[in-house]
């Protein structure tokens, strides 16, 4: 018997498909409430989840790689009357089991049923313990664990692997944690940004050349391709790789075999090919900007890497292993994290993901270095900023929080950053007072200011302060 989740917000649905699951011997859960269906996948275990995409409150791809992730592992099918051939895409790379549109055979029900369950269960019998090195990979969030599940599977093999995502948000370091856990690991990883190297020099710079070859090579070098021999060659930005170039790097990953500049032999190099971009390469291909027989090659295997917003669960941990990492080369003690840091940097978005998070984290802790604690104050100013707007915005319907960036009259069309931001310290400082309505503990525990710093700010920009107060 298999226990099993039913998310649909049609009640006719769910009726049938929990008499079908009940006819099979299984115990089914209904729930017509996405957010709910969540919870519960969360604190209980199921074998499978029924899920439908279309619900008021929200779209199901949206929760899918926390179902797939929830406590058991369950198979994830998706049956949906709005899907089209993208959500199903979306689906499968999410690691659903099937995609079936409605309105659904019964009988194909269950037989997707009974083989999602009988591949779990084959799945479970064998499945061995993967212990992935990953130190500099941090977080434990659903999307996050999706990616390093995929690394694993790919580690253990050779075919080529894309890695996509936005800048920022680890693409290297993912490269090299599938380089150290696959059984090339003893062998170099030869890393090469695509868009750091001239057009003219690329291809020495790739495939090496002969003593003589052109003007300038006064001696014969070897290219990254041969260097990599016997281990991984990583491409990044490999986007930015002249059309030229991807023509013969299709060959000598067809062929693993290449001529050097000058050359009249080719020679060999076993390689495995790790490429990464932040570009859309379909839009590339369409585009023609890169060889759309070079990215079959080249994605075998693809894991995209979620931006930091969608995994902001993994936060906290990314700070406290940096702020360790900081204190260890600085020879200082650990610096601990107000509440309120934690709040401003939770509400941002990082459009910059972890590398803006990480260069952030470095300000604030020299920032802060004669104290004890890391305060909002110590942030950079724009992600200050930023912040305290993104987190006002998002509570809606709060008298006087109309928190649209202000308008600046008088003010040049694009102002200093510092004639903004204290336009903006005055704009919060407004709507600050009209939501506290006078209540001082209030102001000071929202504002994260202590109650002397307030005082200050609002004498600043003569707003009315407090009745008794020195404002």
């Amino acid at each position: 018997m298999a226990r099993v989740l039913i998310l649909d917000d049609e009640t006719h649905v769910l009726a049938v498909l929990q008499e079908l699951m009940v006819s099979m011997g299984h115990e089914p859960v209904c729930c017509s409430s996405l957010d709910k269906g969540v919870r519960i996948a969360r604190e209980q275990t199921f074998d499978l989840i029924f899920l439908d995409l279309d619900f008021p409150n929200g779209n199901g791809l949206d929760v899918l790689p926390t179902l797939v992730h929830a406590p058991y592992s369950p198979q994830v099918l998706i049956i949906t009357g709005a899907g089209t051939r993208n959500a199903a895409e979306i689906a499968f790379r999410h690691g659903a089991w099937d995609f079936v549109r409605k309105p659904f055979n019964l009988g194909e029900v269950k037989v997707y049923t009974s083989r999602a369950l009988q591949y779990r269960d084959e799945r479970l019998a064998s499945a061995a313990p993967r212990f992935l090195k990953r130190d500099s990979i941090i977080g434990s969030s659903p999307v996050l664990q999706s990616c390093l599940e995929e690394l694993a599977r790919a580690a253990f093999g050779d075919a080529s692997v894309l890695i996509t995502g936005e800048t920022g948000v680890g693409k290297e370091l993912f490269a090299r944690a599938l380089h150290e856990n696959s059984p090339r690991s003893s062998q170099p990883m030869i890393v090469a940004d695509c868009g750091a190297i001239p057009e003219t020099l690329a291809e020495s710079i790739f495939f090496g050349h002969e003593k003589g070859a052109f003007t300038g090579a006064g001696q014969a070098r070897q290219g990254l391709i041969k260097q990599a021999h016997g281990g991984t060659l990583f491409l990044d930005e490999i986007g930015e790789m002249p059309l030229a170039l991807q023509t013969r790097l299709l060959r000598v990953l067809q062929e693993r075999r290449f001529r050097p500049i000058g050359s009249h032999q080719e020679v060999e190099s076993d390689f495995r090919l790790v490429a990464a971009t932040n570009q859309d390469v379909d839009l590339m291909v369409r585009e023609g900007r890169l060889r759309q027989d070079l990215l079959f090659r080249i994605r075998a295997i693809q894991i995209r890497l979620p931006p930091l917003r969608e995994r902001k669960e993994d936060i906290p941990a990314l700070v406290t292993h940096h702020l360790v990492r900081l204190g260890k080369l600085y020879g200082t003690d650990i610096k601990g994290v107000s509440a309120e840091f934690l709040n401003a940097i939770l509400v941002y978005d990082w459009p910059g993901n972890v590398r803006e998070l990480v260069h952030a984290v470095e300000r604030a802790f020299s920032a802060a270095m004669d104290t004890g604690t890391i305060h909002p104050f110590h942030l950079p100013p724009e992600i200050r900023a930023r912040s305290v707007f993104q987190g006002l915005e998002k509570e809606p319907g709060k008298p006087g929080m109309n928190m649209e960036p202000p308008d600046l009259p008088g003010m040049l069309e694009f102002p200093t950053l510092k004639d903004y931001l204290d336009a903006a310290e005055k704009h919060y400082l407004l709507a600050l007072m009209q939501r506290v309505a006078g209540r001082r503990e209030e102001a000071v525990r929202l504002s994260g200011l202590s109650q002397s710093k307030l005082y200050q700010a609002l004498k600043q920009h003569a707003i009315p302060g407090f009745r008794g107060s020195r404002t």
